[in-house]
């Protein structure tokens, strides 16, 4: 009996970290150095995404741009 009340606990805890990255899908998240390489990123570069995207590992154009837009609150694209 242990071993399934164990098991339920564990399934309870995925359901609860589903249920939260469904909440913050909308934004994406980054590592603390991801942000910091994004933020020196576009300084340098500007809203050139696929240029940022390109230097972070299995990051998207689209969620670099969503990251800025939400973090920055910059204008979406045009």
């Amino acid at each position: 009996m242990d071993g399934q009340n164990q098991s339920s606990e564990e399934d309870s805890k995925d359901d609860q970290k589903g249920a939260r990255s469904e909440t913050n899908s909308n934004k994406p998240e980054f590592s603390e150095d991801e942000e910091m390489l994004i933020a020196r990123m576009f300084r340098l570069v500007g809203r050139r995404w696929s240029l940022i995207a390109g230097r972070i590992p299995g990051r998207t154009e689209e969620e670099i741009e969503k990251y800025c837009t939400s973090k920055y609150g910059l204008p979406g694209s045009e």
